[in-house]
């Protein structure tokens, strides 16, 4: 089953951070990371990333249902692209709508030059970034007790 990418609006944005809250509950719940998670992060913060010039949000579509979002960072300055954050709501996880989701940015923005970060102790997000083609940088970042962010770029 494919998914497309469909761009999301200011007036999305409130369901945008909804399913956001929703989805990183789990790992907000496990890691108790309340200062970095998207899973605790206000409104506001969602809406000021929407309005900057070189984000852009993008429901993940199949089936005509949202299934997710990945958001792009692009400066269009030469300096890696972002994808930070994507999310699969739960109910739809395990399905392969996340990696088409990175193939289908990747056709949009071009194969190279992308970064992105994922918790390390989520052996199954690391694998997914790796069997994309992205290689750890080597740089981790300790965040509590429970959890350290690892750092990943791409061509």
């Amino acid at each position: 089953m494919s998914i497309r990418l469909v761009q999301a609006k200011r007036e999305d944005m409130k369901t945008v951070w909804e399913m956001q809250i929703e989805a990183f509950r789990g790992l907000l719940e496990t890691y108790q990371d309340y200062d970095m998670s998207p899973g605790a992060e206000p409104f506001e913060k969602v809406l000021a990333r929407f309005e900057q010039p070189w984000t852009v949000y993008y429901f993940i579509v199949a089936e005509d249902v949202n299934v997710g979002v990945i958001r792009v960072v692009d400066r269009k300055d030469g300096s890696r692209k972002r994808i930070s954050p994507l999310w699969i709501m739960e109910e739809y996880r395990g399905k392969g709508y996340a990696q088409q989701a990175i193939l289908a940015v990747e056709e949009i923005y071009g194969p190279d030059n992308w970064s992105l970060d994922t918790i390390l102790q989520e052996k199954g997000n690391c694998h997914l970034y790796e069997k994309m083609g992205y290689h750890r940088t080597g740089k981790t970042e300790k965040i509590n007790d429970r959890m350290d962010i690892v750092f990943y770029e791409k061509g």
